[in-house]
């Protein structure tokens, strides 16, 4: 393609891309450098007959819209909310590191931190429900791979119906069902031999149900990538392995997963993305008290009547750079097979 036939056929999507993705995310940096000015008080003396005078502190209206007309984004505090408390916190982990006294200890004080228990629970998912979501899509695929024809089409279609519910739809209907008046709840108590016994209450039980919701739901995605992938293996290949007297398990290791690798590399893309920020089934799991991701954390701070709009775009920002991070040994990963092709 030549070059101004590209310009023009990449001008829409480049607009597109510094409109959406590009300017937001300076924004949130911009915000996330500036704090908002705290009000204006002034001390004003009230005498009364009978109370006498008394001094009264009140918050100066006009003075506050002054001073916030004048920097409508607020006073520059350059780093400051990154190392505050509320995110990395650095004084904090220097006195613990300072006091240090083992790992387990400190991990343990290091959790009792807000941004570091959102981040914990987020980096437990990613690597938990990330490689189980695509060897579960993986055996999906090669499962209804090699069923009759006259039933791939309605395993399929009972396949997908955990990817058609609506994330938090989903995340209810299985709450529900964890619940002690539940299918899977009412099973446990029985198991468990406490009529008392709820996992709910438990913070180790519910990130397991979590991880388990992220699984059921990211599943299908994964395997109709790879579904669609198996009908473009070529079956002279897999014919020679079952001549060489190859194993399933053979033929699935040194020819069906190489064939998928790119495949694995973009639905790992994907997962590690969409289970990075995490969010629907802590709310749908009304589990904000055993777990808290990067998400739920900026939903925090944007919520309720006093908006942190510094703190929750410093905890974007940072989310950001996770996501990057993740993604990076994909990335070059992508990169390098696709020099070695060329």
């Amino acid at each position: 393609m030549r070059h101004k036939t590209f310009f023009w056929f990449f001008l829409p999507t480049g607009l597109a891309m510094l409109l959406f993705i590009a300017l937001p995310i300076v924004s949130v940096l911009i915000q996330s450098i500036f704090a908002p000015h705290p009000a204006v008080l002034v001390e004003v003396e009230n005498c009364t007959p009978l109370v006498g005078c008394t001094t009264e502190t009140t918050i100066d209206q006009d003075a506050t819209a002054a001073l916030r007309a004048k920097q409508p984004l607020g006073r520059f505090v350059g780093l400051d909310i990154y190392f505050d408390r509320g995110h990395l916190a650095i004084q904090e982990v220097g006195k613990l590191w300072t006091n240090f006294e083992g790992w387990g200890s400190f991990f343990l004080e290091l959790g009792d931190l807000p941004f570091y228990r959102a981040m914990a629970f987020t980096l437990t998912f990613v690597a938990v429900v990330t490689p189980l979501t695509i060897v579960l899509g993986l055996m999906i695929a090669l499962a209804i791979n090699s069923l009759h024809r006259h039933l791939k089409g309605l395993m399929i279609f009972f396949s997908l119906l955990p990817m058609i519910v609506t994330p938090l739809i989903g995340s209810l209907i299985l709450f529900w069902m964890v619940d002690s008046r539940g299918v899977i709840g009412s099973a446990l108590v029985a198991l468990a031999g406490d009529p008392n016994f709820s996992l709910k209450a438990s913070t180790g039980l519910m990130w397991v149900a979590l991880m388990v919701y992220g699984v059921w739901h990211a599943a299908p995605f994964a395997f109709v990538v790879f579904y669609a992938g198996l009908q473009t293996l070529p079956a002279d290949q897999l014919e020679a392995a079952q001549i060489d007297g190859a194993t399933r398990w053979q033929q699935v290791k040194y020819v069906i997963v190489p064939h998928l690798m790119p495949l694995v590399t973009f639905v790992a893309l994907i997962q590690l993305m969409d289970n990075f920020k995490v969010f629907e089934p802590i709310v749908g799991f009304n589990a904000a008290a055993h777990a808290q991701s990067l998400s739920s954390f900026i939903y925090n701070d944007l919520g309720g009547e006093t908006r942190q709009l510094s703190s929750a775009s410093a905890t974007s920002v940072i989310t950001i750079i996770g996501v990057a991070i993740l993604l990076s040994p994909v990335l070059v990963r992508t990169w390098r097979d696709f020099k070695g092709a060329r």
